[in-house]
C-alpha cells in the first residue's frame, strides 16, 4: 500500500499574471530563486478533463529553502486547471506538488478516496497529474514522478538557490 504522507510536499505553486514579475517580487521579499523559466511550455501528451485542450502557459521554478516555488501564467482562455480556480487577472495559490516513487499507486489511492483526475500529462520524459483535491485542501494536488533526470534537475535548481547572492541574476532561461 502506498501512502502520500511518505512523500513530503516539495512544491507550492501559484497562478500569477506575470511570471517574471512574480520571480522578482519573491526574490526581493524572500530571496527566493534564482528562477528557471519555461516560456509557452508544451507537453508530449496532455489531457484536461477528458480533452486534449492544452492551455498556453509559462512556468517559473525556483527554490525558497527546501521548497520549490512554481509560478504559472496562462496566456489564453483555454479551459484548464488554472481557469478552474481563477479568471483572467486573478492570482493566488493553486497546488501543492509531491514527488512520488509509485506514481500509478498514489494516483489510484486518491481515486479510491473519491478525488477526480483533472489533468494528466507527459513532458520531459516524466508523468505528472493534477488531482482535484480542492474540497479538502483548497487547491489541486500534483503527483509528479521522480525519475533520476528530474531529481538531478531539481537538485541543480536547489543548489543554485544556495549559491545565489544579491546582484546575481534572478531569472535564467530553461536549458
Amino acid at each position: 500500500m502506498t501512502m502520500l504522507e511518505h512523500y513530503p510536499i516539495f512544491q507550492k505553486a501559484y497562478l500569477v499574471n506575470d511570471v517574471e514579475q512574480a520571480c522578482h517580487n519573491w526574490n526581493k521579499l524572500f530571496r527566493a530563486g534564482p528562477f528557471v523559466i519555461a516560456p509557452h511550455h508544451k507537453t508530449d501528451q496532455f489531457e484536461y478533463r477528458g480533452t486534449d485542450a492544452e492551455a498556453d502557459v509559462s512556468y517559473a521554478f525556483g527554490y525558497l529553502g527546501d521548497m520549490m516555488i512554481q509560478f504559472i501564467e496562462q496566456h489564453d482562455e483555454t479551459p484548464s486547471i488554472y481557469r478552474d480556480m481563477y479568471a483572467r487577472g486573478e492570482e493566488g495559490f493553486h497546488h501543492i506538488g509531491l514527488l512520488v516513487e509509485d506514481y500509478e499507486g498514489e494516483k489510484q489511492r486518491l481515486f479510491d478516496m473519491g478525488f477526480e483526475l483533472a489533468c494528466e500529462l507527459h513532458a520531459d520524459n516524466v508523468d505528472a497529474c493534477y488531482i482535484d483535491t480542492r474540497s479538502m485542501t483548497g487547491g489541486f494536488t500534483e503527483l509528479h514522478a521522480d525519475p533520476p533526470h528530474i531529481l538531478a534537475a531539481f537538485a541543480s535548481w536547489r543548489r543554485a538557490h544556495e549559491l545565489w547572492r544579491p546582484g546575481d541574476a534572478v531569472i535564467t532561461a530553461r536549458p
